[in-house]
């Protein structure tokens, strides 16, 4: 599932969630309330980021992965839920409901 915290959705058990914003998000928490001083601002967010250490760096990598991920499958708009890399359905916020239209066309397909 592809998305973005502006299009909530219902995940199933095991499907792995994509928010295309999550790395704003981990900017935003790194720089909420930082004094207008750019010098003193500057400080604060190196200390930010040095205390968030090796996790914080594992949380950022994780979520610009899994955006480049996305755009590299093509998603276009959220949602968008993707089975097997090659079926997509967009606009439908309900995993289950989405998968099992993919499940419905895959069997007329063939």
């Amino acid at each position: 599932m592809v998305t973005d915290r502006q299009h909530p959705v219902r995940l199933i058990p095991g499907a792995r969630l994509i928010e295309l914003d999550a790395p704003g998000s981990i900017k935003a928490e790194l720089s909420k309330h930082l004094p207008s001083d750019p010098a003193q601002a500057s400080r604060i967010a190196r200390q930010r980021v040095k205390r968030g250490g090796a996790e914080l760096h594992q949380r950022l990598a994780k979520t610009y992965q899994a955006v480049t991920e996305a755009w590299r499958l093509g998603v276009i708009k959220v949602p968008a839920v993707i089975v097997d890399r090659r079926y997509v359905i967009y606009g439908e916020p309900d995993v289950a409901r989405a998968v099992a239209r993919i499940q419905q066309y895959r069997r007329t397909e063939k």
